[in-house]
């Protein structure tokens, strides 16, 4: 069981990780001169950095996944600080219902985020208030991480929920 309990732990310590990585990290979208986030662009041969602020084109959409990966990420944390406290406090028997509830909705919200940047991806990138040209980039590996971190949130809140606690 102590096993298991690591094993849980673990998991769910590397799903947070996953998630302030990819939201804090500056590679959602990245070319050879270049790379962008959902916070600022940076010229990789000048090294220059651009905050994407309202006078970009689309920039309610970067707000949307600005918003849903810090919630992702806040509920992911808030879920192991529920998980914990529910170790010691669930009789033995009952299930960790709610820090399941509060882990998918942390994959929900990467899950949104992450669809809403693979669907609006081309519309971000043709702002003329970029200073170089960032339409001709592809993903890079901060997005590939928040795709992660989703399955990573939703294998954690299913284990959540089929998990008892044992002596």
């Amino acid at each position: 069981m102590l096993i298991l309990l690591a094993f849980i732990i673990v998991f769910h310590i590397t799903s947070a990780a996953l998630l302030f990585i990819s939201t804090i990290d500056n590679a959602w979208w990245v070319g050879d001169n270049f790379s962008t986030d959902v916070w600022r662009m940076c010229a990789t041969n000048t090294s220059t950095c651009v905050a994407i602020t309202d006078r970009f084109q689309e920039y309610q959409s970067i707000q949307a996944v600005q918003a849903t990966m810090i919630l992702s990420t806040i509920f992911c944390c808030v879920a192991f600080l529920v998980f914990i406290l529910q170790l010691f406090r669930l009789k033995q028997g009952e299930r960790f219902v709610l820090t399941s509830i509060i882990q998918l909705l942390s994959c929900l919200c990467v899950m949104i985020a992450a669809s809403i940047y693979t669907d609006r991806h081309e519309e971000l990138h043709k702002s003329n208030e970029y200073s170089i040209e960032v339409s001709q980039g592809q993903y890079g590996y901060s997005f590939v991480l928040a795709w992660i971190a989703f399955a990573f949130t939703l294998i954690s809140g299913v284990m959540y929920l089929v998990l008892r606690k044992r002596k």
